[in-house]
């Protein structure tokens, strides 16, 4: 009897301890190193401050028409107005402006993210994947807006708080440092897309970013707009000479016009510039068989 209770008393114990075990680990917070300068929470360390992003470069994300969901919207509508992201004049982050509009009724506090993909044609915005997040971060644990750059780069509402329920507008304006509009690195989201969501992840809505001012801050043309002229004004031959305008549009689309030349005064004949000589008819056969004799 007395071996019997030991065996059980060992047997009860180490169960308890492998059970003890298993409940921790599959319990456990996905992992965050701690460090001397702070928690780390991607496999490629914390997102870093982008310093280089070209001053003057402006994208802007403006929603669409008709919603993702149609449940947010049941009597019609989307959500309206933009997103406009601005390249800090000093090369170190991006300023961000929302100005948003016709809410939706419930499902709020609403978040919104940079994600992966742009939107494709058909307007699904599942296409456009999960969150932007070149330093490997995830989701888990939620974002701690105190420690930005412990966040994924792409999820602005984490960082700066998401959009109260019950408010048919919003306005934003903040700058993050991580985020870029230099092309060719992980935190670059000029060619992904921004998507608004309910509080439980359903997404609402999404628009694609689009550049609409260069280095300069220039604003770039649209499509109906001249951006390079090009016009070739023939020799006027004969009296039914014609002289034809070629304008290259910004679409790559070519428009030519073509109209009679003025014809110059049958008494005068150009020499230089502010200067003319008074011939008659002979006068100026006889001048353009001189010209001719010295071609």
């Amino acid at each position: 009897m007395r071996a019997t209770s030991v065996f059980s008393l060992l047997v009860a114990t180490v169960g308890t301890h492998v059970s003890a075990q298993t409940s921790s680990t599959s319990s456990a917070a996905p992992s965050t190193t701690i460090t001397p300068e702070g928690p780390v929470t991607g496999k490629l360390g914390n997102a870093t401050v982008v310093s280089n992003n070209p001053a003057g470069v402006v994208y802007k994300a403006a929603f669409p028409e008709a919603p993702f969901f149609k449940a947010a919207y049941p009597d019609g509508g989307n959500l309206k107005g933009a997103v406009i992201a601005t390249a800090n004049p000093d090369g170190k982050g991006v300023l961000f402006k929302l100005k948003l509009s016709n809410l939706p009724k419930s499902g709020g506090p609403f978040i919104y993210h940079l994600h992966v993909n742009p939107v494709p044609e058909n307007g699904n915005c599942t296409a456009t994947l999960a969150h932007q997040d070149p330093f490997v971060r995830g989701e888990d644990p939620v974002c701690d807006k105190n420690l930005p750059e412990t966040c994924q780069v792409g999820d602005l509402s984490g960082k700066y708080g998401a959009i109260p329920e019950g408010k048919d507008t919003f306005e934003a304006n903040y700058l993050d440092l991580y985020a870029s509009t230099h092309e060719g690195i992980g935190a670059f989201f000029g060619n992904r897309s921004i998507v608004f969501h309910y509080a439980n992840k359903t997404r609402v809505s999404c628009a694609n970013f689009e550049l609409v001012a260069d280095g300069g801050g220039v604003p770039l043309p649209s499509a109906e707009t001249s951006v390079c002229s090009t016009s070739i004004h023939p020799h006027p031959t004969g009296a039914n000479a014609t002289r034809t305008t070629t304008t290259i549009l910004s679409t790559g689309a070519v428009t030519s016009s073509t109209s009679a030349p003025t014809p110059p005064s049958a008494s005068t004949v150009p020499i230089a510039a502010g200067t003319s000589v008074r011939v008659g008819g002979a006068g100026v056969i006889a001048f353009a068989a001189a010209i001719m004799f010295m071609l």
